[in-house]
């Protein structure tokens, strides 16, 4: 897995709504499961700069 969501990620589905292979998982924050094709799709998506390389 080559990205991970820190705790700046304010859950507003953003990534998740980006994912290809739906490698990211909801909650308070969300995360990114073993699922991940490491596209980085999800980086681009983010609004807060959560999302960063591993």
């Amino acid at each position: 897995m080559a990205y991970v969501i820190t705790e700046d990620c304010v859950a507003c589905g953003s990534c998740a709504a980006e994912c290809p292979s739906d490698a990211i998982k909801e909650g308070d924050i969300y995360v990114i499961t073993d699922q991940c094709v490491e596209c980085g799709s999800c980086v681009d998506a983010c609004p807060s700069g959560a999302i960063i390389e591993k």
